[in-house]
């Protein structure tokens, strides 16, 4: 069940649009911040309190890849993998980031901190390869520079 507060947030975001169904992005973000991750239940109660069929509010989070309908890490490590990327050498710093953290695309670590994400574009092109770890970036990315930023985020893995 979703909070009142979290309720009360998609009612108000929902106000804003002709339908309910244009609020199912930012409601789904405000169960995530509050939850986690995207469950069954959180489907069906952004479904209900915005009047639409679970089927409708699970299109949505299946499709964006910034929701997660599994459980995942504190923090996610998103790394780009698309041209500008792959060019600039996001394919080392993957493979770096895969020793340093025991996991695999998709994975979160034992300690439940990080997951790791192969994502196709973070729009950061001009400091590829890039990596987003929240609302931050990390650009001009290389394996060496990835042992600073795991040690900046307080990963005490590899």
């Amino acid at each position: 069940m979703l909070a009142r507060d979290i309720v009360e947030k998609i009612r108000k975001e929902a106000r804003k649009y002709p339908t309910q169904r244009a609020a199912v992005k930012s409601a789904l973000r405000y169960a995530q911040e509050a939850r986690g991750w995207i469950d069954d239940g959180v489907i069906e109660d952004v479904a209900e309190t915005l009047a639409l069929e679970p089927i409708q509010v699970y299109e949505i989070a299946t499709f964006y890849d910034l929701f997660y309908t599994r459980p995942v890490g504190r923090r996610q490590l998103r790394v780009c993998t698309n041209v500008s990327c792959l060019l600039r050498g996001s394919d080392a710093v993957l493979e770096r980031l895969r020793e340093r953290l025991g996991v695999a695309h998709g994975e979160t670590t034992g300690d439940g901190e990080f997951s790791l994400f192969e994502v196709e574009c973070l729009g950061a092109c001009g400091g590829a390869p890039a990596m987003m770890v929240g609302e931050r970036y990390y650009e001009n990315l290389t394996p060496e520079s990835i042992d600073a930023v795991l040690e900046e985020l307080g990963a005490g893995h590899g």
